[in-house]
């Protein structure tokens, strides 16, 4: 009985380990970090570095864990139901939708792109990103927009716009939020 109280309690330790060193790496991150080395995790995690090695061979599996936690941030935004029975207005409804989910996820998808030419987990992330909002604006669109403004649109409600106007052109969230969704309604109008 011994063994197995000790045996359920490193499993545990374990457990507690793999989550610290996973919550680390997102604080870091979130804090501004776009690469952070397994010794700065390792440290902010409280643990030391081959314990960081016994639970993530490499630091791609780490931003495998890093992916997946992110896209259950975004999978909360997606469940949803929409408030409003117009295609157009559902559309409008997707742009606030997906301003507060990259606002949440702008330090990781910053991070992201600069580490994904380095991870496989981070690439399908980054493809995932863009496949399933365009699925979703696919799907709320009215059936008679033609081609050329679904394809307008994906670009618009796209992680990249978000980034342009909040970074580049220095915009507030409201203030972006409200550029995209008046670009919205001329494009539906």
């Amino acid at each position: 009985m011994s063994q197995e109280r000790s045996a359920d309690g490193r499993r545990r330790r374990g457990e507690d380990n793999r989550a610290r060193i996973v919550a680390a790496m997102l604080e870091i991150i979130q804090e501004g970090e776009v690469s952070p080395s397994a010794e700065q995790v390792a440290e902010r995690a409280d643990v030391g570095l081959r314990t960081v090695f016994r639970h993530f061979s490499d630091m791609d599996s780490l931003y495998s864990e890093m992916s997946e936690a992110i896209e259950q941030m975004m999978q909360a935004a997606v469940d949803r139901p929409f408030k409003s029975a117009d295609p157009r207005e559902r559309v409008v409804e997707l742009v606030a939708r997906r301003a507060a989910v990259f606002e949440k996820i702008a330090p990781f998808k910053r991070a992201s792109d600069v580490l994904r030419h380095r991870s496989r987990f981070l690439e399908a992330g980054s493809e995932r990103l863009v496949a399933a909002p365009r699925m979703i604006l696919v799907r709320e669109l009215p059936p008679q927009v033609d081609p050329l403004t679904v394809e307008t649109l994906d670009l618009l409600l796209s992680w990249e716009s978000w980034a342009r106007l909040r970074r580049e052109q220095g915009l507030s969230p409201a203030r972006a939020r409200q550029v995209l969704e008046a670009s919205v309604r001329r494009l539906l109008a």
